[in-house]
């Protein structure tokens, strides 16, 4: 089934319960109008009978209400003699009329089916014993209970109130009829941009043309649909955009080792000619180069990796991972005669252990790196906030834009190893956790100075 058509017999369904409550409570309504009157009249009827003669006695004198039927009968179910029945000769009399009369039950109102099929509206009333009874001008006193009961037609009230059924049931089909049809234009009307939208993101998926926009159009649900796309769209656009500069850049890195290893393989060629100390040099360029080509996959790998790594965010103690990063990189730092000064103050953070870890290891093998000769790094942990300081030249004002891009290198560094993407990295996860990274100037050592910050456990802040 089409959503046109479920729209179309949603509508329907919906006016068929409108139109149904609404035929029933007119109809309820009528009925009630009709019967109220007919039930009036035979009251009405019954108090122009009633009357109180001389003595106090309650008298009834029929005559006092022409035009009604009119029946007295006994608790035995007798009518009563010498009382003649005034348009009552269909009138059943059964065990309601009887039980009224011997005062087990109240007056009442009631239709009912003559004998000849019509229908009857009655009015059954108790008559008390002593009641006098006036009958074309003799006067009989009631020697037992009796049951009055005044009877006017009803058939034409019960016509009136079938063709009112019939004439709703016939309006009831024919609104859901036209429910139906209007809902289904109204939902071809509505859909008809919906269709359009839907052809857009076809001919998306059939081009791959990511480029490509939609009309926005007016700000209702289907404005935030194209909105929505078009937000999706311009994602994917820029991972794309980031896919291929990535390619790119790590072709022009990887260009450099692979041509220095290509020429040194050709020297390998003529090994004959060389002497025991270019070998050693040779040797030791190669491993140079592949430990160089080793760390760029490495990275790259990490990078890949972090955009959509699988490692569940948790809480844990910044100052203990810091304080294991910084033991792992003093080991490095003994061979450049760098002192590393830590300065930690435990805090809990919300993030990936492993993330992080790499993140601080990268900030904390930069600064060994930058640092000269018997230099010093210094890494501190308060509140969520990791501060790498280190004494080497610092960054330049005009690289402090661009320290955290993918293998950027400023022209002073270009001569060192590396492959420009370790600072890239700490950007990835502190954006992945929810933090920031920025860069500056140490005021303390001279040096360059890179702050980690981290969420807090719980979106609690803690800065």
């Amino acid at each position: 089934m089409s959503f046109r058509t479920r729209v179309s017999a949603a509508a329907a369904v919906v006016v068929a319960i409108a139109v149904a409550i609404a035929s029933f409570v007119a109809y309820r309504a009528a009925r009630d109008a009709l019967v109220g009157s007919a039930d009036s009249s035979l009251n009405g009827a019954y108090e122009a009978m009633t009357t109180t003669s001389v003595t106090g006695a309650p008298t009834l004198d029929p005559g006092n209400s022409p035009g009604f039927g009119i029946l007295f009968v006994s608790a035995a179910g007798r009518t009563l003699p010498g009382v003649p029945g005034v348009g009552v000769r269909y009138l059943p009399v059964d065990s309601t009329i009887t039980q009224v009369a011997s005062g087990k039950q109240h007056a009442l109102f009631r239709t009912i089916k003559s004998s000849d099929g019509n229908a009857l509206r009655e009015l059954i009333v108790p008559i008390p014993k002593g009641t006098l009874l006036d009958e074309y001008g003799a006067t009989f006193e009631l020697t037992s209970p009796v049951a009055l009961v005044l009877v006017e037609p009803f058939q034409g009230i019960e016509d009136r109130l079938g063709s009112l059924g019939n004439y709703l049931l016939a309006l009831a089909a024919f609104g859901v009829v036209v429910a139906a049809l209007f809902g289904w234009l109204a939902a071809r009307a509505a859909l008809v941009p919906l269709a359009e939208t839907t052809t857009d993101i076809e001919e998306v998926a059939t081009t791959l043309d990511v480029s490509h926009r939609m009309d926005e159009g007016s700000p209702d649900e289907l404005g935030r649909l194209r909105r929505a796309f078009n937000r999706l769209l311009a994602a994917l656009e820029g991972s794309q955009d980031a896919q291929r500069q990535l390619i790119l850049d790590a072709s022009h890195e990887l260009r450099t080792p692979l041509t220095s290893l290509r020429a040194n393989a050709q020297v390998l060629g003529r090994i004959d000619e060389l002497d025991s100390q270019d070998v050693a040099q040779l040797s030791v360029d190669m491993v140079t180069q592949v430990d160089e080509l080793t760390g760029l996959v490495g990275d790259l790998t990490e990078l890949a990796r972090g955009e959509h790594t699988v490692e569940p965010a948790k809480d844990f103690d910044l100052a203990e991972l810091v304080s294991e990063c910084a033991e792992i990189a003093e080991t490095h730092a003994r061979t450049k005669l760098v002192d590393v000064e830590v300065d930690v103050e435990s805090c809990t953070v919300h993030a990936s252990w492993e993330r992080v870890t790499r993140a601080v290891g990268n900030l904390l093998d930069n600064a060994i790196k930058f640092s000269p000769s018997s230099g010093q790094v210094r890494v501190s942990c308060r509140q969520g906030v990791v501060t790498v300081e280190d004494s080497g030249a610092g960054i330049a004002e005009s690289d402090l834009p661009f320290v955290f891009d993918r293998f950027y290198r400023s022209s002073r560094d270009r001569g060192l190893p590396g492959s420009g993407l370790g600072l890239a990295i700490v950007a990835q996860v502190a954006e992945g956790a929810g933090g920031t990274v920025t860069a500056g100037s140490s005021q303390l050592l001279g040096g360059a100075r890179l702050e980690l910050r981290l969420p807090p456990p719980n979106g609690a802040s803690t800065f």
